[in-house]
């Protein structure tokens, strides 16, 4: 698959997510098989930009792979220069948030809350797109709520714009994340436009993987909140997408090494102080995958040294092997 010029490895897209798809992640994901990794979304707002959480998430300058930036807000020229500064800083392609359910991004008409209003979306997206020399991307659902799904006329209106690759969350902003994703409406959309199209949503499986694909025809997956404690998920799916066989389970002394080393990530990237506090959720994830957690996250999550995070989960795998 192709967004604009820039080739894929594999149609394996690691969703962006706030809090989440940070640098050592995003590293991760890519190490274990993800095809291109979006990073966590920047607000358009420039008066937060100076913020520690803002720059950390604006410098990708040298990372590896295609450098995808995602962007929120609602004002088309905020929206453009964020994306300007963000292409200054590195990114290869801009990545437009239309889908973000959270009340917080919605209630400055943002995110899932553009679905409302089609004229402000084709502005923003105009705006942006004639702003930059890269290409931009679309992430959205499939409406503001069951009673209003929208999603085929704003994945043509995308294409009339110049958006070049179309990612869709089967769900509608009320819905959130519950209820089961809605397919028929990312097959709907496959059917409708020329542009790539990237399914979101409930693929936590190879099996279902294979069969989103099958489905949907779509080009591409996204893939978010099964990846969390689970980044070797994309290498998982693109073996079974090539072979059709599924891999043995993780072995646990690998588990263990990966996540010793993302926890080591976070506290370099962001500093003890930080880092261990950011550290707290990945472990939690990581654990609750192999069912083994226990008593252990209570504990776990009052440490207060980085080094001794790393002892203690060295001795709690040492004590389950």
């Amino acid at each position: 698959m192709k967004i604009g010029s820039y080739q894929l490895n594999n149609n394996l897209i690691l969703a962006p997510m706030a809090g989440v798809t940070d640098r050592p992640f995003r590293d991760l994901c890519m190490q274990y098989g993800a095809g291109m990794v979006v990073s966590e979304m920047m607000s358009s707002n420039p008066d937060v930009w100076r913020s520690d959480k803002s720059k950390s998430r604006m410098i990708h300058v040298d990372e590896s792979g295609i450098r995808s930036v995602q962007i929120a807000g609602s004002d088309p020229l905020e929206m453009a220069l964020a994306a300007q500064y963000c292409v200054e800083n590195g990114a290869q392609i801009i990545d437009i948030n239309m889908g973000c359910p959270a009340k917080k991004v919605n209630k400055k008409l943002a995110g899932s809350a553009l679905l409302k209003d089609p004229k402000l979306i084709e502005r923003i997206l105009k705006t942006v797109v004639d702003s930059v020399d890269v290409p931009v991307t679309l992430k959205t659902r499939t409406g503001w709520d069951k009673d209003n799904r929208n999603c085929v006329e704003i994945a043509k209106l995308a294409e009339q714009c110049g958006i070049q690759a179309f990612a869709l969350h089967g769900r509608t902003r009320t819905c959130m994340y519950k209820g089961l994703a809605e397919y028929d409406y990312i097959r709907a959309v496959k059917q409708a436009i020329s542009l790539p199209v990237i399914a979101n949503g409930d693929i936590d499986s190879p099996q279902k993987a294979r069969e989103v694909l099958d489905y949907t025809g779509a080009d591409a997956l996204m893939i978010g909140r099964p990846a969390q404690g689970r980044p070797w998920i994309f290498r998982e799916i693109q073996h079974y997408l090539t072979t059709g066989e599924l891999l043995p389970a993780m072995p646990l002394g690998e588990v263990r090494d990966i996540l010793l080393g993302h926890v080591k990530a976070l506290h370099n990237f962001y500093g003890d102080y930080k880092g261990l506090r950011i550290a707290r959720k990945h472990v939690g994830w990581y654990l609750s995958q192999q069912n083994q957690i226990g008593n252990f996250r209570r504990t776990f999550n009052v440490i207060e040294d980085a080094s001794e995070q790393l002892d203690a989960l060295q001795e709690y795998f040492e004590n389950v092997a």
